[in-house]
């Protein structure tokens, strides 16, 4: 699929759907120096378009018992269709798995888990493991968040050399 191009005011827009998307529509046209129908057209042509993929509530993950991340450092031996589709499976399957991500390098996989705690961290392993098999594992516990965002730096694209 090809990229859409975006202009100044789709990336303005942008902005302020990622700060706040329950934000009345007025708000985020006054806020982007636009009027009302145009803001909306441009939002349901990126909706359209994939840009916007999808609007969703940012729950604290202290406040529903979530109190430990783990980070997974994944290797396998394995490269198979097979063993991937089963990995991928197997990813999921676990909705303590936040995010997953294929990488370049000595590590072949990295998944960011959210549970209560070291115990519950160590019964999710044990189900993973089950599911899949994993040539080496290596957990790491987050200390401190120190920055988690979500919003992407929709910024205008840099200007080509005179």
């Amino acid at each position: 699929m090809a990229k859409p191009a975006l202009d100044a005011l789709d990336r303005r827009i942008l902005n302020e759907l990622q700060i706040d998307a329950t934000v009345p529509l007025e708000e985020i046209a006054r806020r982007v120096g636009s009027s009302k129908t145009p803001v909306w057209n441009r939002i349901r042509r990126m909706r359209e378009a994939g840009v916007i993929e999808r609007q969703v509530a940012i729950v604290s993950p202290e406040a529903v018992g979530l109190d430990a991340c783990f980070f997974v450092l994944v290797r396998t031996s394995q490269h198979s269709a097979d063993w991937l589709e089963r990995f991928v499976t197997a990813v999921n399957r676990h909705p303590e798995i936040c995010a997953a991500h294929r990488l370049a390098g000595d590590i072949d996989y990295i998944l960011q888990v959210r549970v209560a705690d070291a115990r519950a961290f160590d019964t999710f392993y044990r189900r993973l493991i089950d599911d899949v098999e994993i040539f080496n594992v290596t957990s790491l516990m987050s200390m401190e968040e120190i920055r988690s965002e979500t919003a992407l730096p929709v910024l205008p694209p840099p200007h080509p050399p005179a």
